[in-house]
């Protein structure tokens, strides 16, 4: 096994604060992120209709999964209102399943470059600070939000899998970003 991650830091954008996950985020979680139009393209073990206490769990969850050091959680918060959760983002080194990072955000906040935003940061994290040299991202095909990230960061579209979803099998699509060519990119 590798080792432990270390402690997940807070991270700062022009417009965000992605901070450690906590159990207290539970209440805005549940009412943002039970919503058809947030799960439907993600990964189908997640309960669907949401169950009244789906936050709560899924933050128990997760941070059982940070006290052992296998994953980092961000809540992605509005510099504006630093305490109030408005979606997720979480990263795990690679495990050979293609993928590395996955992210929410509540439908109110959704089409304003934030996710974009988040994840840059977040993989800024993954190539400068922890020295990964590339990550797996991974996105149902009809996720055209999700699709665009990937392209704006630079990634490569390298394969199409099936792959259960909420809303059902569909086609996954594989993307692979290496940390030399994104320091590139930014470099420019």
């Amino acid at each position: 096994m590798a080792a432990p991650l270390p402690d997940t830091p807070v991270l700062e954008t022009a417009r965000l604060v992605l901070r450690p996950l906590q159990l207290g985020d539970a209440p805005a979680a549940q009412r943002h992120f039970a919503h058809w139009e947030i799960v439907r393209w993600l990964n189908g073990s997640v309960p669907w209709p949401y169950p009244d206490n789906g936050a709560v769990t899924h933050i128990q969850i997760c941070l059982e999964q940070r006290a052992r050091g296998e994953r980092f959680f961000w809540a992605i918060c509005l510099k504006s209102a630093p305490a109030e959760l408005v979606g997720g983002i979480d990263l795990w080194p690679d495990t050979g399943l293609k993928d590395q990072r996955g992210f929410w955000i509540a439908t109110e906040f959704q089409g304003r470059g934030l996710i974009t935003e988040a994840a840059e940061r977040v993989t800024e994290y993954a190539f400068r600070e922890l020295g990964w040299p590339h990550l797996w991202l991974t996105n149902a095909e009809g996720n055209v939000a999700s699709h665009r990230v990937k392209e704006r960061q630079g990634a490569r579209l390298v394969e199409r899998v099936k792959k259960q979803f909420v809303s059902g099998e569909s086609t996954a699509e594989i993307w692979l970003l290496a940390a030399e060519e994104w320091k590139v990119r930014k470099s420019v």
